[in-house]
């Protein structure tokens, strides 16, 4: 009977996996998010992003920088300060049952970071390249750099300070101690925008064309193969899945 009854009362409780959060927060709001972005791009890129002085360049690109980034520095600083406050404190109290609920809200946030990766290291990334393939650059500040540089990577590092902080404040296993792999998942793609800096510096000084495979992009490549990491981490995972997946959290079993 009382196999039955714990059986009824996990049966009566939320699912452990929302979807929800899965389908609308890791996945739907970052591509609306960034089809909007690259429909203003399109929209006001040629029409008023070429020339860095004239003045529909300060109208339609100069604000969003001016916005972008005090705004980005404040909601890092406030998912990394919610987490942290909100923290649990004592885990003995905390049931297998949830701790596993957190474990697939933790995948909800590895989803949102991979999308968000996906965005600014990846697509965003490439069409600064092909962008400056055709448009000499006249300043640091293009319309590609103004939505890659700094929105896209930005947007990510906050969701992976995101990943890791959920991960160290809400389950036991990453609260005991730093994991490496995830130091390298998130510090990793982190130390790409850091890179930027050597990036303009070096266009600004040498006149070169934009390849990827020129010797001034080779951080950008390092620190992203750092996202490798995430297979050491998924080890990590599953070893804490495997202590947790037993009759007290699933007792039909």
């Amino acid at each position: 009977m009382a196999a039955t009854s714990a059986s009824v009362s996990a049966a009566g409780e939320a699912p452990l996996l929302n979807q929800r959060n899965l389908w609308c927060f890791g996945i739907a709001y970052y591509c609306v998010y960034y089809l909007i972005v690259r429909w203003y791009e399109g929209v006001y890129g040629w029409s008023a992003g070429l020339d860095a002085f004239a003045p529909e360049f300060n109208t339609y690109w100069m604000p969003i920088l001016k916005i972008e980034v005090p705004l980005e520095f404040a909601t890092a600083s406030f998912i990394a300060s919610y987490l942290w406050k909100t923290r649990t404190r004592d885990f003995s109290t905390v049931s297998n049952r949830e701790i596993l609920r957190r474990h697939f809200h933790h995948f909800v946030w590895l989803v949102a970071y991979a999308n968000a990766v996906y965005w600014g290291a990846s697509y965003f990334t490439e069409q600064d390249g092909t962008w400056h393939q055709t448009i000499v650059r006249d300043t640091d500040f293009t319309p590609s750099h103004i939505i890659e540089f700094y929105m896209t990577y930005p947007i990510y590092i906050c969701t992976g300070i995101g990943c890791f902080m959920y991960s160290y404040t809400r389950l036991p296993y990453f609260a005991k101690g730093v994991s490496l792999p995830y130091l390298l998942v998130v510090v990793g793609p982190f130390m790409i925008f850091p890179n930027v800096g050597l990036n303009e510096w070096g266009h600004t000084f040498w006149w070169m064309e934009e390849l990827f495979v020129a010797p001034l992009h080779y951080g950008f490549v390092f620190f992203g193969w750092f996202s490798l990491g995430i297979l050491g981490l998924f080890a990590q995972i599953f070893d804490d899945l495997t202590g947790l997946i037993g009759k007290d959290v699933c007792p039909d079993v």
